[in-house]
């Protein structure tokens, strides 16, 4: 009877295997760099073309997305704009008589005080609210961390776009049909307009437009950007931005 052949399984040794994974990566590496895409990013103008491109800050828009310390920056926030001047008046400070208003004993009903006690019409409100001061904080460089995951989040999925040539528009028809043109749709528009610093023509102008937020690129916060379903940044407000948030430390 023949004997059966004998295999030989060569050894793979953990030298081999990583460079074979080396190998691997450094062939998929063009591919993956293409998927995940680059921060360039088109300039648009009024009509919604190409104007040029820009690229933006890898500092503020290509960090890595911290939910948690978003949702912090956001929770701060919300709490922060509680002004807690809601108030209400005790029995001690309503208009009206301290005496007893009848006797103790013998008249078959309740006892009681006086009529400023909280049953009575016009009396007190027992345990109501009074002003009470809201207050929560976050560090500076945490607040900066969470905007800039925000930003970048936006940018991941998208919904950042940069516009140039509005400084000449006046006009509120001109910007509706400039936020149609940048792909805004009219019916359920939900925009954040950041401008390079304040400007009171572009601010009459955009603040009679229904889902239209305008504000100054140093007053950006982690809330409006993600209360908005678009963020369109002003060409030069781009560079506000780094300079506000990232060089002025």
């Amino acid at each position: 009877m023949a004997e059966a052949k004998k295999t030989t399984v060569k050894k793979t040794t953990t030298k081999a295997v990583k460079s074979a994974v080396k190998k691997v990566v450094a062939e998929k590496a063009p591919k993956m760099e293409k998927k995940m895409g680059t921060l360039t990013i088109d300039v648009l103008n009024a009509e919604g073309k190409a104007a040029g491109t820009i690229k933006l800050p890898e500092v503020v828009f290509g960090v890595k997305v911290n939910p948690a310390l978003i949702a912090q920056a956001v929770r701060v926030y919300l709490i922060n704009q509680r002004q807690g001047t809601v108030s209400t008046l005790t029995r001690g400070e309503v208009d009206g008589s301290t005496r007893k208003i009848y006797r103790q004993k013998g008249t078959g009903r309740a006892r009681h005080g006086g009529v400023r006690a909280p049953i009575f019409v016009k009396g007190g409100v027992g345990h109501g609210p009074k002003p009470v001061e809201y207050k929560a904080s976050m560090s500076q460089n945490m607040r900066k961390a969470a905007l800039f995951a925000a930003l970048s989040s936006k940018v991941k999925d998208a919904e950042v776009k940069v516009v140039t040539g509005v400084e000449s528009m006046k006009k509120t028809n001109a910007f509706a049909k400039a936020f149609t043109a940048w792909g805004v749709n009219a019916k359920n528009r939900n925009v954040l307009f950041v401008l390079p610093a304040h400007n009171e023509e572009l601010f009459k102008a955009t603040r009679n437009l229904t889902g239209v937020c305008i504000t100054p690129a140093n007053m950006l916060n982690t809330y409006e950007v993600l209360k908005h379903k678009t963020v369109v940044f002003v060409k030069d407000a781009v560079e506000a931005v780094e300079k506000t948030f990232v060089n002025n430390k």
